[in-house]
């Protein structure tokens, strides 16, 4: 098939604390399946390379970031591997489509449409299938026919899974951190795994801080009895402050949930308060603002086939009941506070005014059962392109278990087990990138 094409602009080209940075950007078909006469969005896409390398021509290496929904990375706050990157390859951080300088889709933006379910079809092109075909072209643009690595984090991980199989044709090799998606199933499998593991992590947070249980029952207790509001004037409520435990995820996140939690009172003029500096901290953590595809896509990510997701993380919750904070005020026994994690529910769209207006169009999403399949089987088992994988063991975001399942199912896929790292430890210490750079070489 002849790969659609893509109109561009002019490049714009700089230099910043050692990187040479040039800038892309090109319009691509909203539909890929339609790229011909059918509405086009823009992609954007930074290319960094090393400043001593700049009249050089090393190969490329395409970032896939994590979310969805998220941004690439800015080279003034890169994570640890893109220096390591750099040693060796021409770097492009792509904003996905819908995110950053790519044509943005949030509650302003969809507000053109005509309705909901406009919307919704709009964001139905904004899966990891759409976000490959757009690589592509962006590949095609840079190097031609010549393929590219990439290395791909949390979803991006997914991603590159997806890239494997519509396109093993643009890859030289893959790097998956903390990213090995379920090929099959359906999400409600992968939240209820994703419970239990909040669960586990929820321990480990008590246990090295165990003072912080009776500090977070006390927030909690507050927050059911006071109308607290952040300083952007929004409502904090105990199931919306419970959503804090998506910082146990990373690297440092416990060390930041307990120092964050040390100012949480003050002596108020009618007796304590939630400090605005501890509001003002939860409120950088639970409000989507900055990624609200990241809300609405994320049970779609797992979508595939005839069977809805239907608010999957909600309703698995029911089978969970450590984390109903019902009762944290009432008599009775008490129930510890406990933190859900990598969650969304239909409450949020309730709550966070980022949100709002977009609940009915996450309802259509919810309930969609036409999906296209994200993963092609027969291809990724004869697969040639080398992939290698860390797999962390106590990764809080993504199955070890279902992560493993995967692996065997992809053919030459080399998984690097590793209790050493949090779900970001490809961000935190270079030496991630380094090890599966060398088990992709040979060296190891």
């Amino acid at each position: 098939m002849t790969p659609p094409t893509s109109s561009t602009t002019p490049t714009t080209t700089y230099r910043h604390n050692g990187m040479v940075c040039t800038d892309h950007t090109l319009d691509v078909p909203l539909d890929h399946t339609r790229p011909d006469g059918g509405p086009t969005i823009t992609l954007f896409a930074r290319e960094v390379v090393a400043a001593e390398h700049e009249h050089r021509d090393p190969p490329l290496l395409l970032w896939l970031q994590g979310g969805p929904g998220c941004h690439a990375e800015r080279p003034n706050a890169a994570g640890a591997w893109l220096r390591r990157a750099l040693k060796d390859y021409r770097v492009v951080l792509m904003d996905q489509r819908g995110t950053g300088r790519s044509t943005p889709a949030d509650r302003r933006t969809l507000a053109v449409h005509a309705d909901a379910a406009a919307a919704a079809e709009y964001l139905g092109h904004f899966r990891a299938d759409a976000i490959v075909r757009d690589a592509e072209l962006l590949r095609r643009r840079l190097r031609g026919d010549r393929p590219w690595t990439v290395l791909g984090q949390s979803f991006g991980g997914f991603s590159a899974l997806t890239y494997l199989s519509l396109a093993p044709e643009g890859l030289e090799r893959v790097l998956i951190t903390g990213g090995l998606p379920p090929l099959t199933g359906h999400a409600d499998d992968v939240y209820r795994a994703a419970y239990r593991r909040t669960l586990a992590h929820n321990d480990r947070y008590f246990d090295r801080y165990p003072g912080d249980q009776r500090l977070v029952d006390a927030v909690a207790a507050h927050l059911a009895s006071h109308d607290v509001r952040m300083p952007s004037g929004e409502r904090l409520s105990v199931r919306r402050f419970q959503t804090m435990g998506i910082t146990f995820g990373t690297s440092s996140g416990f060390d930041t949930l307990h120092y964050l939690l040390e100012s949480a009172f003050v002596d108020g003029a009618s007796g304590p308060e939630l400090s605005d500096s501890f509001l003002r901290g939860v409120d950088a953590v639970v409000s989507y603002a900055p990624r609200p595809l990241y809300a609405v896509l994320h049970e779609p990510i797992y979508a595939q086939g005839d069977r809805p997701t239907d608010w999957s993380a909600h309703r698995i919750r029911e089978e969970f009941p450590e984390f109903d904070a019902d009762g944290q005020d009432r008599d009775g026994p008490h129930r510890p506070l406990r933190f859900t994690g990598e969650m969304i529910y239909p409450w949020q769209f309730e709550e966070d005014p980022a949100l709002v207006p977009l609940r009915e169009t996450a309802d259509i999403l919810a309930q969609r059962t036409d999906w296209p399949a994200l993963y092609d089987l027969d291809r990724l088992a004869d697969n040639n392109v080398p992939v290698t994988a860390a797999v962390y063991y106590d990764d809080m975001f993504v199955d070890r278990e279902q992560s493993l399942a995967t692996a065997g199912l992809v053919r030459g896929l080399r998984p690097w087990i590793t209790n050493t790292h949090a779900h970001d430890g490809v961000r935190a210490d270079p030496a991630v990138l380094d090890r599966l750079l060398g088990m992709a070489c040979g060296r190891i």
